[in-house]
Formats: structure tokens, C-alpha cells, sequence
């Protein structure tokens, strides 16, 4: 029984560090905060490989794991960015935090009814966007314009996760049985990397995790761009 229940037990305490991060961006520990859910992204891609490894995998599970994202992945990090810069810009400040959320939950419902199994994710995974809006509040006051820079990513974060764009599932790389060790070892070595300027090391972070995002506009600008170019195909075949 208590094997069945470990998975579970990492959802949960990705939940409590999502909460927790709350509490410290609210008392304007920004960098604890990222940090809280940078460690809680690893726990994300740990607990359904975890529960398949015990063959515990349950409706419950999944259902617990996505309640757990939209706290971790969705509320805190928009929470994170609104006591960083979104609170100095009024209703939009507020309009803009909560679109992150909302994306963030519809993107998780539409992955809940699909029932796919596949080696993309459609839309930006709501861990990924937790994970690059949390980190990318700590560039406030090293990016010219922030005020209006962040605001903007944030959004454009929010449109990616209900988008339709196609991300690779790097939660379908298989690991051993034997990996399942390696994770109270991360969990020390996550510690120690960030027991010493973490807000740096964060920004680091930040880099893979953009470009992960960038990877979706990147996809929409060349679909668009070979949208162009048939429909002058097209027409060019009509005229001759």
C-alpha cells in the first residue's frame, strides 16, 4: 500500500513547495521563490515516472498531479511575477496575471480529455511556462523596458500553452528502474547548486527554458511563412 502511495507523495510535496513559493514571493524572497518552483519541476518530471516504475499509476494520481500544476506551475509563478512587477501596473497588471492561470488550467484540462499518449505535447507544457515565467522575474531591472518586456513574455506564455503548436515530450525518455535512486541524490545536489547565488543560477535556468518556448514561435512563424508560399503557389499557377 505504501508503494502505491510514494508517487503521490511527490505531487504533493510539488504542491507545498508551489504554496510555500507564494508565502516567499510574498514577502519578496523572489529568487527563494523560483527556486522553490524550479526544485518543483523536478519533482513533476520524476512523479509519473516514479509511479510507472511501481506500476501504481491511477486516475487519482493523475488527477492529483494536475491540481498540483496549476498551483505550482500556473499560480505561483504568475503570483511570483505579479509581486515582481505586474502589482505597478494597475487593472492591466491584474488582467495580465490572471491570464497565466487561466491558460494554464485550460491547458491542462484539454491534456486531461485527450487521452493520447504521444511524443509531443500540444501547446507549451504549463510546467515548462511555470518554470520560464518564475526565472524570467528575476531579470527585472537587467532587461531595458522590463516593464513592458515581461509583461508582454507573460502573455505570450499564456497564448503558447493553449495554443496548438507541438513540443517535444522529453517525459517519454526512457530511463532504468535503478534511476529511481538518483532522486533523493538531485534533490541534495539541487540544494547545494543553489545553497550559493541561486538567483544566478536561476537565470541560467531561465536560458533552456526560453528556448524550449521559442522553439513553439519558431514552428508558427515557418507553418505561417509555408502558408505564404502555397497560397502564392497558387495563385501563380492561376494566372498562367
Amino acid at each position: 500500500m505504501f508503494k502505491k502511495s510514494i508517487p503521490s507523495l511527490f505531487t504533493i510535496t510539488n504542491l507545498v513547495l508551489g504554496m510555500a513559493a507564494m508565502g516567499l514571493s510574498a514577502h519578496r524572497h523572489v529568487a527563494d521563490a523560483a527556486l522553490l518552483v524550479v526544485i518543483g519541476m523536478v519533482l513533476d518530471g520524476f512523479d509519473g515516472r516514479v509511479a510507472r516504475w511501481l506500476h501504481a499509476e491511477s486516475a487519482f494520481g493523475r488527477e492529483l498531479d494536475s491540481l498540483s500544476d496549476i498551483v505550482t506551475f500556473g499560480a505561483a509563478p504568475a503570483f511570483i511575477m505579479y509581486q515582481t512587477i505586474l502589482q505597478y501596473e494597475g487593472w492591466l497588471g491584474i488582467a495580465v496575471g490572471l491570464l497565466f492561470p487561466v491558460c494554464g488550467a485550460l491547458r491542462l484540462a484539454r491534456f486531461n480529455v485527450e487521452h493520447r499518449t504521444t511524443r509531443y505535447f500540444v501547446g507549451l507544457p504549463i510546467t515548462a511556462a511555470g518554470g520560464i515565467l518564475a526565472t524570467m522575474a528575476l531579470y527585472r531591472n537587467l532587461l531595458a523596458y522590463d516593464a513592458v518586456v515581461l509583461p508582454l513574455a507573460m502573455v505570450l506564455l499564456s497564448l503558447l500553452m493553449v495554443s496548438t503548436v507541438r513540443y517535444p515530450n522529453f517525459k517519454k525518455i526512457g530511463f532504468p528502474k535503478s534511476a529511481i535512486v538518483m532522486v533523493p541524490l538531485l534533490a541534495i545536489l539541487v540544494y547545494l547548486l543553489f545553497r550559493f547565488h541561486h538567483a544566478v543560477v536561476n537565470r541560467l535556468i531561465f536560458i533552456p527554458l526560453a528556448v524550449y518556448a521559442l522553439y513553439g514561435v519558431w514552428r508558427i512563424v515557418r507553418r505561417t511563412h509555408r502558408g505564404k508560399d502555397s497560397e502564392t503557389g497558387i495563385a501563380e499557377s492561376h494566372s498562367k
